[in-house]
């Protein structure tokens, strides 16, 4: 009995929460059952709690049995906020920041809250827990030994185009976030860019009820949402291109000018296909200019 007692104390003072400290405090990204312990004892100890959506968060303290005081953390306010809560973290307050679900600071505003936080020298911590993106990997049945996190694609259709370009050549897997309404045209995207019979896991409503994992090719995957509609949010783990695709790059038969057509009719501006063309031959720009100025 003793010995439990002992090992009780050393756990709950290891774990205490301090003043003038961030917690970054991972919630279900589905299953309220993967709240960890620990996640709950920050949240009903802390000062405070800066979440994404208070009214969320507020049903998920709710089903906790959880009172805190709150204030919003978004994208739009993470200026403004992010200074009110430093002020406060260094007037001795503990704050637990918490997303809608998952890992914050992971594609998040709170990677702004922790940059913030290590300028001014005030400490963080996390509370790990659950990531849609690292769940998806572990059941994409793809290659998990090497991997790159690339969340939600630009919407601005050049800058996506060229991004694409650019991973066409990756031969790791790779991880994206999207949403329902915009997965048919990433689809499209991504087996324009890869190529229709590169490999793909698409993996919506993780660890809920209507959880679904679908193993299939890009083209596949387009001839399937042309009659089936998208419901629930997606991360997409996208096979590499393999070593032998990855040796030989796609403009590597082409001339200085070809290369910087193809990203002309890729729907880039003439400036931004040179720099493309420069990165990918890794020489500097004016280079690149000074051939396709020439008559």
């Amino acid at each position: 009995m003793s010995s439990i007692k002992k090992n009780d104390s050393f756990r709950d003072e290891k774990n205490r929460v301090i003043g003038g400290m961030l917690y970054l405090v991972a919630t279900p990204i589905g299953n309220l059952a993967d709240l960890s312990e620990r996640a709950v004892k920050v949240l009903s100890e802390v000062d405070f709690i800066a979440a994404e959506d208070t009214r969320n968060s507020g049903k998920l303290l709710s089903c906790l049995g959880i009172q805190k005081p709150m204030i919003s953390y978004f994208e739009h306010n993470k200026r403004e906020r992010g200074e009110q809560i430093a002020k406060r973290l260094q007037d001795g307050e503990s704050c637990a920041l918490i997303t809608d679900a998952g890992t914050p600071a992971i594609s998040d505003p709170g990677e702004d809250m922790v940059a913030l936080c290590a300028d001014l020298g005030i400490p963080v911590t996390s509370i790990p827990g659950p990531v849609a993106s690292i769940t998806a990997l572990t059941l994409s049945g793809l290659p998990t030994g090497r991997f790159c996190f690339e969340g939600f694609l630009s919407v601005n259709k050049a800058e996506r185009r060229e991004r694409l370009s650019v991973l066409a050549e990756e031969d790791r897997t790779m991880l994206f976030h999207e949403a329902p309404h915009k997965l048919k045209a990433t689809l499209k995207d991504l087996a324009t860019a890869f190529g229709e019979d590169r490999r793909i896991a698409l993996c919506r409503e993780l660890t809920k009820i209507n959880e679904e994992v679908l193993r299939t090719t890009l083209g596949k995957a387009v001839a399937f949402y042309a009659e089936n509609d998208p419901r629930g949010e997606y991360v997409l783990v996208v096979e590499g291109c393999g070593r032998s695709a990855s040796k030989k790059a796609f403009w590597a038969e082409m001339s200085i000018r070809e290369h910087v057509e193809h990203y002309l009719s890729q729907g880039l501006s003439r400036m931004d296909a040179i720099k493309q063309t420069a990165k990918d031959r890794g020489v500097h720009k004016n280079e690149i200019y000074r051939e396709v100025a020439a008559k």
